[in-house]
C-alpha cells in the first residue's frame, strides 16, 4: 500500500507540474529502463526479502544484516561508477554501521518460533543486494539529463506498485486483504506515510544524483538514529544511554562518511582585513 500511495501521489504531482511527458520519454531510453531494474531490486525483491527475514529470524537480526547494504553499495559504486571514498570516510561509515548493529542488538528478541533460519538469512541478503544495487543503478541512470530525481522516482514507485499489486500480492494470497484494507481508516494512515515517503525519496534521489551513491547511502542510514529521536519526541519513548550514544555516533559517522573534506564542517574564520593609514 505504501508504494501504491507513493505512485498515486507522484502521478498527481507530475501531472500538476506538466511532467508526465518527461517520464514517458525517459522510459524509452536506456537509463530510464535501468530505473525499472533498480525499482525491482529495491522494491519487490529487496523489501520482500526484508519481510521474509523478519518472519523467519526476527526484526532485530534482520535490521542488523540489512544495515550493511551501504557497504555493498559502496563497493559496487567503486567498481561500476568509479566513485572514490577516502580511507577516513570508509572508517567513519564502518563506525556508523557498528553503532547501528549495537542498536539492532538491543532490539533483538527471542528466535522466531517455527522460523526457517536459512530462509531468513537468504531473505536478509536479498535485501542487502537489492537495496545496495538499487542506489548504484539509480545513480547511473540519473547521470542522463532525461532522467532527473523526480522522473526516476515516478518510474521507480509506479513499477514497484504495479509489481506488488499484480504479482507479489496474488502470489502471497493477500490481494483481497489489500483491497479490503483500502476501505478502512488505516488506509488514510498509509496515504500519509506515502506522502512522507514520497518527500523523503525525492530528497534521497536528489542526493544520489548530486553527491553519488556511496555518500548518499551513507547519509541515508542515519534514519535509524532519527527513529530514536522521533520515538522520543512523538511517542515519549525514553532511549537508553547506549541508544543515545549510538544515535550520536550514527549521526556523526554518517556525516563524516559523506564529507570528502572534513575541514568543510568546521566554521570558517573570518579574515581580518587590515587597512593601512596613509
Amino acid at each position: 500500500l505504501h508504494d501504491v500511495a507513493c505512485a498515486v501521489i507522484l502521478l498527481v504531482y507530475m501531472a500538476i507540474r506538466g511532467r508526465l511527458k518527461d517520464t514517458w520519454a525517459a522510459l524509452r531510453t536506456r537509463p530510464g529502463k535501468s530505473v525499472i531494474v533498480a525499482a525491482l531490486l529495491g522494491g519487490p525483491i529487496g523489501m520482500s526479502g526484508y519481510l521474509i527475514a523478519i518472519d523467519n529470524i526476527g526484526p532485530g537480526l534482520t535490521a542488523i544484516i540489512s544495515t550493511f547494504y551501504p557497504a555493498l553499495g559502496t563497493l559496487l559504486a567503486f567498481a561500476l561508477l568509479k566513485e572514490r571514498m577516502a580511507p577516513r570516510q570508509i572508517v567513519a561509515l564502518l563506525v556508523a554501521l557498528g553503532a547501528i548493529v549495537v542498536t539492532g542488538l538491543s532490539a533483538t528478541s527471542d528466535p522466531v518460533k517455527d522460523g526457517n533460519a536459512i530462509l531468513g538469512i537468504i531473505g536478509a541478503l536479498a535485501c542487502v543486494i537489492g537495496w545496495g544495487s538499487e542506489a548504484v543503478i539509480l545513480t547511473w541512470g540519473m547521470r542522463d539529463e532525461a532522467v532527473d530525481n523526480e522522473v526516476a522516482l515516478q518510474i521507480r514507485e509506479t513499477t514497484s506498485a504495479v509489481v506488488y499489486l499484480f504479482v507479489v500480492a496474488p502470489i502471497a494470497s493477500v490481494f483481497g486483504f489489500t483491497l479490503h484494507s483500502l476501505a478502512h481508516l488505516s488506509a488514510g494512515v498509509v496515504a500519509l506515510a506515502g506522502l512522507a515517503g514520497t518527500a523523503s525519496y525525492l530528497f534521497y534521489y536528489k542526493a544520489l544524483s548530486a553527491i553519488g551513491a556511496s555518500r548518499g547511502m551513507a547519509l541515508n542510514i542515519s534514519y535509524s538514529a532519527w527513529a530514536i529521536i522521533f520515538a522520543l519526541v512523538l511517542q515519549g519513548t525514553i532511549p537508553t544511554p547506549m541508544q543515545v550514544l549510538c544515535c550520536v555516533i550514527i549521526l556523526v559517522g554518517t556525516v563524516l562518511a559523506a564529507t570528502s573534506n572534513w575541514g568543510d564542517l568546521l566554521p570558517k574564520r573570518s579574515e581580518k582585513v587590515s587597512t593601512s593609514q596613509a
